[in-house]
């Protein structure tokens, strides 16, 4: 009787930036981010970062004036971005933050 072998799967690391397409995809995204964990800094800043890499983050650092890898290592999961640099890439995008009554 003949064994059969396995084939061996493969597996590729998901990326919510491959599925940021439009601006209001990466507006849902952040508000999503926003609603599961308004209190996680760590969360927003890797979700900002996500949107950026989806845009471009070679053209980010020009439009900010920040370095492509000042801007990857502020903006990942480990990142601690300060408010001026969120606030630059915010505008880089496009994007504002909205005060509203919680």
């Amino acid at each position: 009787m003949a064994t059969k072998r396995r084939r061996k799967e493969t597996f590729s690391r998901w990326d919510a930036a491959d599925y940021l397409k439009s601006e209001d995809d990466m507006v849902a995204y952040l508000q999503a981010c926003l609603d599961e964990a308004p209190e996680d800094p760590a969360l927003l800043a890797a979700a900002i970062g996500d949107i950026a890499r989806a845009r471009g983050m070679m053209q980010l650092a020009k439009e900010t004036g920040l370095t492509r890898e000042g801007l990857y290592k502020a903006l990942s999961k480990d990142g601690n971005p300060s408010l001026g640099t969120v606030l630059k890439v915010l505008k880089a995008l496009g994007l504002k933050f909205t005060p509203q009554i919680a």
